[in-house]
């Protein structure tokens, strides 16, 4: 069973400095807590949090800049203006006066800095912009390379599809797909039905009608039949910068006769599986992080873990919700 006492402390940290165990000995909901304390490391004990500064852009803060990049973003006095002291904070220039000046000055830095290899990160160019802004009802100030968003704490937003097929028993299956080898992110790693970044220009039910047809060959017919479940936010930091991200979540129920097929090479294969074993998967680091983010949230949703099943369900939704 699930219910189980939780550590005492009732803090997501609590469940991370339990991590010397092999994962078989721990139990599922400390394996959960585990992984939401992972994605949300910047919130932890030794993160930079206390030592960044405020990413500000027309008088808007809009993301967290670290320690590391203040002496580099110095040598750009018509771009950014750096104020590393108490109360400081690193503001793009306000001769930057519209989205497009803005956009291409950071787009001609972060080319040399690719050029230069820098960053680990700018390795990875995707050739893909992201839209920066404070909140994601805000207007855009400017656009920005997807590979370079974390050197500048910047919040993207994605959609992530939970396809699920009801059975005659009442009983549910989910599909999970797993990712192909040649990803750059997690790759071979277990994901959700589908999964995309929100790139700029593209809503968000658009693009999750554009990837189910890319990355799964599902038709509009039965992606436009999703619902909108929410959202989920965390921010998490490692060596290629700090990332808050937001998923927005929507459950899609695939007709039992319809079988998903792979398209465009994200992903290599996709598994029909009860929800009992992709309740199990998502502790495991088979699971990309995310994504078994999504599908915790999904069996909260929908009453399968709940208050008096898992202890640590408080801790579960809270560790769900988590805004920069």
């Amino acid at each position: 069973g699930i219910a189980e006492e939780c550590p005492v402390e009732d803090q997501l940290e609590a469940a991370l400095q339990g991590a010397m165990a092999g994962s078989s000995s721990r139990s599922w909901a400390q394996r959960i807590l585990q992984l939401l304390g992972r994605m949300n490391s910047f919130h932890m004990q030794g993160s930079s949090k206390a030592l960044c500064k405020p990413f500000v852009v027309a008088g808007t803060e809009v993301g967290v800049v670290q320690p590391r990049m203040f002496p580099l973003l110095g040598r750009y006095p018509k771009v950014f203006r750096v104020n590393d002291g108490a109360g400081g904070r690193v503001e793009v220039s306000s001769q930057l006066h519209s989205y497009q000046q803005r956009s291409d000055a950071i787009e001609q830095i972060l080319g040399e800095w690719r050029l230069e290899k820098l960053f680990d990160s700018l390795s990875k160019w995707r050739n893909e912009k992201y839209e920066v802004m404070s909140r994601f009802s805000d207007p855009p100030l400017l656009k920005m390379e997807r590979s370079a968003i974390g050197l500048f704490g910047v919040k993207s937003y994605g959609v992530h599809v939970n396809g699920f097929v009801r059975h005659g028993d009442g009983e549910m299956s989910m599909w999970v797909g797993r990712r192909t080898e040649s990803k750059e992110t997690y790759p071979g790693r277990l994901d959700n039905l589908v999964a995309g970044g929100l790139s700029a220009g593209l809503g968000v039910k658009e693009t999750l009608i554009k990837e189910c047809e890319e990355e799964a060959c599902i038709p509009k017919s039965i992606a436009r039949t999703a619902k909108p479940a929410g959202t989920i936010s965390y921010t998490y930091e490692d060596e290629w910068g700090v990332f808050p991200e937001c998923q927005f979540i929507y459950d899609l129920e695939i007709p039992a006769d319809f079988v998903p097929e792979v398209g465009d090479g994200e992903v290599q294969e996709f598994y029909l599986w009860p929800l009992e074993k992709v309740k199990e998967a998502i502790a495991e680091s088979e699971f990309k992080p995310n994504c078994a983010m999504v599908v915790l949230d999904f069996l909260i949703r929908r009453g399968i873990l709940h208050a008096d099943n898992e202890r640590c369900y408080h801790q579960f939704v809270e560790g769900l919700h988590r805004e920069l």
